[in-house]
């Protein structure tokens, strides 16, 4: 592999933004073992990767050519580390006010959006997700889409967001049988929907804010 393509040597000169997913693993990695290049260790580890966090685990890792016990040790030590200083330094979720500042644009888009917001046990933002672009309903709105994210975040909450592009915020009986069915599945997982906020032109709804969301059973 030429000196300019090697992971480390690229970091070393321009540093870790400019490397790829896989680079950046390939970096961790440091080297192949015989017969095998560090890329395809590199691409069998972000294989598990994309199935969610839950799914690294050592005994999963070592199932992977190239990856023994202390290569999966050395792995998990890194990804916990930046899952804790990253929640640290991360966004904390209090109320409706921080969501907005998640999804400045959801005011100016001609097109309805929904959006899910995952969170860990102490509030932490983990991930927002766009699941949905155009008219919104119960049937296209599935639970499973839903908590999917959240299952492979391990996230303990989720917020619902969406936009009524046409300007009020009120909730339709739509966006309230929507609510009501996603806030049944969640406890049936075990993950709370703590909010679903609808955001209009002028101004915002939140079905936690007004007493909403404990009553949809």
């Amino acid at each position: 592999m030429p000196e300019y393509d090697r992971p480390r040597e690229k970091m070393i000169k321009k540093g870790p933004r400019v490397l790829s997913n896989l680079e950046l693993i390939a970096a961790m990695l440091g080297s192949g073992l015989e017969g095998r290049d560090v890329y395809s260790i590199a691409r069998d580890i972000a294989a598990l990767l994309e199935k969610g966090l839950k799914n690294l685990t050592l005994d999963k890792l070592q199932t992977i050519n190239g990856v023994g016990p202390g290569r999966a040790c050395h792995i998990l030590a890194a990804v916990e580390f930046s899952r804790r200083f990253l929640v640290q330094e991360g966004i904390k979720i209090i109320n409706d006010k921080d969501v907005l500042t998640q999804v400045p644009e959801l005011q100016t888009k001609k097109q309805e959006m929904f959006l899910v917001l995952t969170l860990d046990g102490a509030s932490h933002l983990i991930q927002k997700r766009i699941l949905f672009i155009g008219t919104l309903n119960q049937s296209i709105v599935h639970p499973r889409e839903v908590f999917t994210g959240a299952l492979n975040d391990c996230a303990a909450n989720i917020i619902l967001v969406h936009n009524h592009p046409s300007g009020p915020s009120d909730p339709s009986q739509e966006d309230i049988a929507l609510t009501k069915r996603l806030v049944a599945a969640g406890r049936l997982m075990g993950i709370s929907v703590l909010d679903h906020i609808i955001v209009g032109k002028k101004d915002h709804f939140s079905f936690q804010k007004k007493g909403l969301i404990e009553t949809l059973v």
